[in-house]
């Protein structure tokens, strides 16, 4: 009988904590992978502990598994994320899984900021595993932005990238659009998830000033070199890829407006 289990990788972060919910929902078996050794006590869910790092308790964690959907990255610590992928995709080959399914981000082919060109080789890396596989990049999260606006606005002025366009796409949108291609066969790179609305960056934190109840200026600067470049040629967005619903107005009003 074919093993129906489907691991979420990054499954406490604000990506994978959307993707278990809805795995749950589907009534398969659903694994979870944390690198904490207190695993929690959550009905429905198998917890695991493995570290991609290392590659430690992955090939235990994996045991069974027929699907990984891998959310898990760290931005801040960047520079683990191929060797962690390397070290998934091979417990993954050892235990018999049959579809890895990736998110990845819109523009990492065509921006060259070093966290997206690591995104870029993890697609790579990927594609060359002989595991069957899946690709989905996604716009900005609006959570994210949240979190920067939240770090800029602890200055008199809030910098912003000038002439940049940005597009938020819910995260539990995209994490509906994950599980549902884990469902499915693997389908190799399919095409990009884009919020609704594209917006310049200076209006997206305009909105979220006005939101937070908090009086500062936003002062647009032109970022220098091949990545502001980048970003003002509008590599961040995907307008023809608009499939989300929830807007960025409909985030502040949920978790940041006082």
């Amino acid at each position: 009988m074919k093993n129906d289990t489907i691991m979420v990788t990054g499954a406490t972060g604000m990506l994978g904590r959307e993707v278990l919910e809805r795995v749950r929902r589907t009534g398969r078996p659903v694994r979870a992978l944390t690198r904490r050794t207190a695993l929690p006590d959550d009905a429905g869910v198998d917890w695991c502990t493995g570290d991609l790092t290392t590659g430690a308790g992955l090939d235990e964690a994996l045991a069974g598994v027929g699907t990984v959907i891998h959310c898990a990255s760290d931005i801040r610590h960047f520079k683990n994320d191929l060797p962690g992928l390397r070290h998934l995709l091979e417990a993954a080959e050892r235990a018999g899984v049959e579809h890895v399914v990736n998110i990845s981000i819109v523009g990492v082919d065509r921006i060259p900021y070093p966290y997206y060109k690591v995104k870029l080789e993890g697609e790579q890396l990927l594609a060359g595993s002989g595991i069957g596989w899946t690709n989905l990049r996604a716009t900005q999260f609006p959570g994210l932005l949240d979190l920067a606006f939240g770090a800029l606005s602890k200055l008199p002025v809030v910098l912003v990238p000038s002439g940049t366009d940005c597009q938020p796409a819910d995260a539990g949108e995209v994490a509906d659009r994950l599980v549902e291609l884990a469902l499915g066969a693997p389908a190799g790179r399919v095409p990009d998830f884009a919020g609704p609305t594209v917006y310049p960056a200076a209006r997206l934190a305009e909105d979220w000033l006005h939101a937070a109840g908090k009086r500062r200026a936003v002062l647009p600067v032109r970022i220098p070199g091949k990545i502001g470049a980048a970003w003002r040629a509008g590599h961040l967005t995907a307008p023809g890829r608009a499939i989300g619903r929830r807007t960025w107005e409909e985030y502040l009003a949920e978790h940041v407006a006082r």
